[in-house]
């Protein structure tokens, strides 16, 4: 199973659904043996890395949150922290997504032991300030940053009602971190080829997987650019589009 949440969050959705072999966490960025529990392949960002962004976003007032292997931390609920928290609401405590609501998040990180960091996330509504901190964290060291071009869209039920939640959205992660590079980790591991290999995505950040898998499968939901990609388009997250893909083209 392969997510880009923390490894700790993946493990609970993959042994509800009885993948209990490996799982890929941080869109690429760690491969976690389950059986064993142990990761056995990483490619983490260094404390002084995610100190240098937060430190800018800081100083721009940019939102964003910083992944670890274990929690999400964030200084309030907002865009794709709000996502996760509205999916928390409907599952059991013991399987939800660990959410680390911190006042001071820069004083949080200084002190903080664990230095498995998988990523950074940054949010904003504006085009105009997205893409300038952008270019500033560019600049600042060698870092992945996922290329955006839309907004991202969410929806999110509250009691009989529907709302949507926009945002433009990118992952800063260590370099040549990506989905396909934890793939071909375990590729090689397990002996595959790429023509064995069937990806499922809906988001920038499965581009690599998508266009280099044997069969690349992108949800209804996905972005245009996403669709353009892909090998097969199958139904939208609400509509059970993965298990239509897994369905069709794993089981039979």
């Amino acid at each position: 199973m392969l997510h880009g949440r923390t490894i700790e969050s993946i493990e609970k959705i993959s042994l509800e659904i009885g993948a209990s072999h490996y799982l890929i966490s941080g869109n690429g960025a760690a491969v976690y043996d389950i059986q064993n529990k142990e990761i056995i392949y990483s490619r983490f960002l260094s404390k002084a890395q995610v100190l240098k962004i937060a430190e800018e976003c800081e100083q721009n007032s940019i939102h964003y949150n910083v992944y670890t292997d274990k929690e999400i931390i964030a200084q309030n609920l907002r865009y794709n922290i709000l996502y996760y928290h509205n999916e928390n609401l409907k599952r059991p405590e013991d399987k939800r997504t660990y959410i680390n609501i911190v006042p001071d998040m820069l004083s949080y990180l200084k002190n903080l032991d664990n230095n498995n960091f998988l990523k950074v996330t940054i949010c904003d509504e504006n085009i105009d300030v997205f893409n300038g901190i952008i270019k500033k964290i560019r600049s600042l060291d060698k870092f992945d940053v996922l290329d955006v071009e839309y907004m991202s869209k969410k929806k999110i039920r509250r009691g009989t009602e529907d709302f949507f939640v926009e945002y433009y959205y990118t992952e800063i992660t260590d370099v040549n971190v990506n989905k396909w590079t934890a793939i071909e980790f375990l590729m090689n591991k397990l002996n595959i080829t790429p023509k064995e290999v069937v990806a499922i995505g809906d988001n920038f950040n499965d581009r690599e997987m998508i266009e280099n898998s044997g069969l690349g499968i992108v949800m209804g939901n996905s972005n245009p650019f996403m669709k353009i990609m892909g090998d097969l388009i199958v139904t939208d997250n609400n509509s059970d589009g993965v298990c239509e893909a897994i369905e069709k083209f794993v089981l039979n």
